[in-house]
């Protein structure tokens, strides 16, 4: 394991730490992530959070990570099923921003149980034609 992949594990279980300590000692899940080709601009993540309220996501930069918790509550009662598989508890992912990412703009939006992260490159570093004289 690399040094960043122990700097990332290290940090979402201090996430998950202090949100059990906030939500309660609850069940754990790691969110499904898709990165886009980024463009010249940005870097685009959309992370699958169905059956989350809006309300119960948080959204934190922190040093150089990008985590997302959030809080997927119980609409069954287990005791009245043989088998329940839905998932809900505490859900904690985080990411190690790009190096050229604006730390000052990064937008979200959360939409159909879909959680879309966009981080915009500094200007200084977007990709540019440099003409020849």
């Amino acid at each position: 394991m690399s040094i960043a992949e122990q700097r990332i594990e290290e940090q979402v279980e201090q996430n998950i730490e202090t949100n059990e300590e906030k939500f309660g000692n609850v069940a754990r899940h790691l969110p499904l992530a898709n990165f886009a080709k980024h463009s010249s601009d940005s870097y685009d993540i959309e992370i699958d959070l169905a059956g989350v309220k809006k309300e119960n996501i948080e959204l934190k930069i922190e040093d150089d990570y990008l985590t997302i918790n959030a809080l997927r509550k119980s609409r069954v009662e287990e005791s009245n099923y043989y088998l329940c598989e839905s998932n809900f508890g505490l859900i904690s992912r985080s990411f190690v921003l790009p190096k050229d990412a604006d730390r000052e703009k990064i937008s979200a939006n959360y939409e159909d149980g879909r959680l879309y992260i966009s981080l915009e490159k500094e200007e200084a570093r977007k990709a540019r034609s440099i003409s020849i004289k």
